[in-house]
């Protein structure tokens, strides 16, 4: 696991006038969090490169009255950041809500009940990546920002994008 802080970059991309530059694809590590820094805050950017079953994901198996046969398939296609080639990438406060240390992007990248978490470092709570909710105390939660690979660069959309 590697963990390094990166600057964004101070300024918008010109083509694309909403985006800040937070890191480069090359400062990504698969399976695990770097830190990048923006605007104050320490923000945990994970990356799931696309694996063999990815496209087999996205077709569940139906029931005979046409609904996937897990409860949330279509909430999770709605939400899941995953580009064609079935990468993912998240971004949520670094901070730990329970013991106020900034770990989160140390922690582990696993699935718990059918959703990918990060697993804090210290005290083991477990994070949904897409929404920053904790399973164990879901009146906890992560700050979530979105986030997108566009070519080589990690780009966060700012506030004013944002539906």
């Amino acid at each position: 696991m590697s963990l390094s802080t990166l600057a964004a970059s101070p300024t918008a991309q010109r083509s694309l006038p909403h985006c800040v530059r937070l890191c480069t694809r090359a400062d990504l590590v698969a399976h695990s969090g770097v830190v990048a820094w923006y605007a104050g805050h320490q923000i945990a950017i994970f990356y799931l490169p696309g694996r063999p079953d990815a496209a087999d994901r996205s077709r569940q198996p139906e029931d005979a009255a046409g609904l996937s046969s897990r409860p949330d398939a279509a909430d999770d296609r709605s939400r899941q950041p995953e580009d064609a080639a079935g990468d993912c990438l998240y971004a949520v406060d670094n901070r730990d809500p329970f013991s106020g240390a900034n770990v989160i992007g140390r922690g582990i990248i696993g699935e718990l009940q059918g959703e990918r978490v990060v697993a804090s470092p210290l005290y083991k709570q477990h994070f949904r990546l897409r929404d920053g909710v904790c399973l164990e105390h879901p009146e906890q939660r992560l700050q979530t920002w979105p986030v997108a690979l566009r070519g080589d660069d990690v780009v966060l959309l700012e506030a004013d994008t944002r539906s």
